[in-house]
């Protein structure tokens, strides 16, 4: 490890003026990747071709991307599977409902069936996820894909989020109007959107909870997914037992049902939605209380050698891996090495895999 330190220390002493060190601690090294440093070219015409190169470099980089994803999605795991199943069967099923709501003139039909297309939308989206997630970093992603997981569940939790608002919408609409003409022909479309869902409920119901605790990133986008089809069976029962409710001549059942969906769906899916909304905001690890940070400082500030410890920002980039940096000042001719050990010790206890530690001598 002294030796490795040393190395890192040659190699980056050059970049920051004198009396500036920074060294990297990681206990998944495979996750830092050295930056190229390209060749300059005395040619300016060299350098214009080199710039379109670099443009044509990114248009082929995002189809191998999408054929990556295909292949992942054709050899993936059972998960990847099973939701690669269910939105093609959301996706025969809409296009089935808009047809014969064009045909028919069903303003209903073709209603629901746009949103369940957007909603298939989103659900590939979080299929890309998984697959992406699986490929290693590399130079541009140089913590890898993972966080795409839980991009793609904070965006179910958005489209979630707008769900439960277009319900309340819509439930105070069917209250202003005479319920007399509510469209009972969309029972047929609910009872079969809802077997459909049940499907996805039971291949993922596993995570069919409301708080879970998130060790993986994984767990963040198969939770978002089982609560979006969750979400869409509860809204298809809401529908079934309205219509059911009007047909016993139960008054304002339309409202009731949507109204108790509504809040039910907003319910389920706000942990989610601050759970990954902390992460993408990179705020303090939820699992380390602030003041176990504090404590940590101070037990650095109190050795003899420091002189202030500044700068120190924790955050998680993924569920189970955290990242931190710490800024200290000490005197010179001081042995770093043991300062650089003592910290990254006490920071590895609490949980940080990747920190960062600067040293300035004073």
């Amino acid at each position: 490890m002294g030796m490795q330190q040393k190395k890192e220390k040659e190699s980056f002493s050059y970049q920051f003026p004198d009396g500036d060190r920074r060294l990297a601690f990681s206990r998944q090294p495979s996750f830092l990747y050295p930056s190229p440093s390209p060749s300059p070219s005395p040619n300016p015409l060299m350098q214009r071709s080199h710039s379109f190169t670099r443009s044509d470099s990114k248009d082929s980089t995002s189809i191998l991307l999408m054929l990556a994803a295909l292949r992942a999605v054709a050899n993936g795991s059972r998960p990847i599977k099973r939701l690669a199943l269910m939105i093609s069967l959301n996706v025969a099923y809409s296009m089935i409902e808009l047809l014969f709501g064009l045909f028919t003139g069903r303003v209903g039909l073709v209603s629901d069936a746009f949103h369940l297309t957007f909603g298939c939308g989103i659900l590939t989206f979080s299929l890309f996820a998984m697959a992406m997630s699986r490929r290693k970093p590399d130079e541009t992603y140089t913590y890898g894909y993972k966080r795409l997981e839980v991009l793609a569940a904070f965006t179910n939790a958005l489209f979630l989020l707008f769900l439960s608002f277009s319900l309340a919408v819509e439930a105070l609409h069917a209250f202003m109007q005479d319920e007399s003409e509510h469209k009972h022909y969309l029972i047929v479309s609910a009872v079969t959107n809802l077997l459909v869902n049940l499907l996805g409920v039971w291949f993922f119901r596993s995570y069919a909870r409301v708080n879970i605790v998130y060790w993986k990133p994984e767990d963040m986008n198969y939770h978002s997914v089982c609560l979006h089809v969750l979400a869409d069976s509860i809204r298809s029962a809401g529908l079934i037992l309205a219509s059911w409710f009007l047909t016993l001549g139960v008054e304002n059942a339309e409202v009731l049902c949507l109204g108790i969906v509504s809040v039910a769906v907003f319910m389920l899916v706000l942990p989610l939605f601050k759970a990954t909304g902390s992460i993408l905001l990179q705020i303090s690890p939820s699992n380390i209380h602030p003041s176990a940070f504090n404590k940590c400082s101070r037990q650095i500030a109190a050795l003899e050698e420091v002189l202030e410890v500044s700068q120190a920002r924790f955050w998680e980039l993924v569920p189970g891996y955290s990242v931190g940096s710490v800024s200290i000042k000490v005197k010179n001719g001081v042995n770093e090495d043991q300062i650089l050990q003592h910290v990254n010790g006490l920071y590895n206890d609490l949980g940080i895999q990747d920190l960062t530690v600067q040293i300035d001598y004073m």
